[in-house]
């Protein structure tokens, strides 16, 4: 387990902008080269004991992370939590788990099936949650997976790693809306994320949330290297509540649009 919080945001932010070419650009473009402060990370995964939310809690509960939410998501067959640290300039992590007897007799035979060959001695290891893919993994099995489950394919083909980060715009300097940061970035050709409106949320919720579409890289299965969406880019503006303290938790029906973002197959 890591030591240091930053240490590992880092290495989490290096793996991701591999995963993410598109991330540094955007980061160029809204930042002008200053830091971006981070409003939080989500990591996927599934609902088996070995990987379970609980076992990728542990690298941040470990550094003084504590639970503050939980949600569900009943379409996409998911459950969530989102964790904080008492240093509120620390990103807030969002950890999500597929409830895998949910799901088709196969479905559950192929993940066991993947689960079987991580070392648990792995999910231990300061890495782990930027560690990606610990199992072979065809790219036939992927559209099987697929055709039941976006978030299981994207599991399946990338393992542990950050799934987004997001800028927090109550940090960003020059841009007092989303709605202005969004049209920044179309105006440089990124694309967003649509479902249920480039705005997910509102003032009313103390959240809202719009973020890119995933971009596309070459993954190499045991059979062949296939254009897959990766990661995406969050973008979050947070309102105060009746106290005056910024809201810090989530909105279950914005999120469920935000998890779209990685969709490979068109609506």
């Amino acid at each position: 387990m890591h030591t240091d919080i930053n240490a590992l945001f880092a290495a989490l932010w290096q793996d991701y902008i591999q995963m993410t070419p598109s991330a540094a650009k955007v980061h160029e473009l809204l930042g002008h080269g200053k830091p971006i402060i981070n409003d939080h990370i989500a990591l996927r995964t599934f609902n088996i004991a070995k990987v379970n939310l609980a076992v990728l809690a542990e690298h941040f509960t470990s550094l003084g992370y504590v639970a503050c939410g939980d949600y569900k998501f009943e379409q996409k067959k998911l459950v969530a939590k989102h964790f904080e640290h008492p240093d509120a300039t620390q990103p807030k992590v969002f950890i999500s788990e597929l409830l895998v007897e949910e799901f088709s007799p196969s479905l559950q035979s192929t993940i066991q099936g993947l689960i079987a060959q991580v070392d648990e001695e792995a999910t231990k290891a300061d890495n782990f949650i930027y560690s990606g893919r610990h199992w072979t993994l065809d790219a036939k099995t992927y559209e099987t997976l697929l055709e039941e489950s976006e978030y299981a394919a994207w599991v399946a083909a990338f393992g542990y790693r950050a799934n987004h980060f997001t800028v927090s715009i109550n940090h960003l300097e020059g841009f007092e809306t989303l709605e202005s940061v969004n049209n920044a970035l179309k105006q440089a050709g990124f694309v967003l994320n649509s479902s249920g409106g480039e705005i997910k949320g509102s003032p009313e919720v103390l959240l809202e949330q719009s973020s890119t579409m995933a971009d596309k890289i070459a993954v190499a299965f045991s059979d062949a290297t296939v254009e897959i969406p990766s990661c995406f880019y969050e973008f979050a503006l947070r309102y105060p509540k009746a106290n005056g303290e910024l809201y810090t938790g989530f909105v279950a029906a914005s999120a469920d649009k935000i998890f779209e973002s990685t969709n490979a197959k068109k609506a």
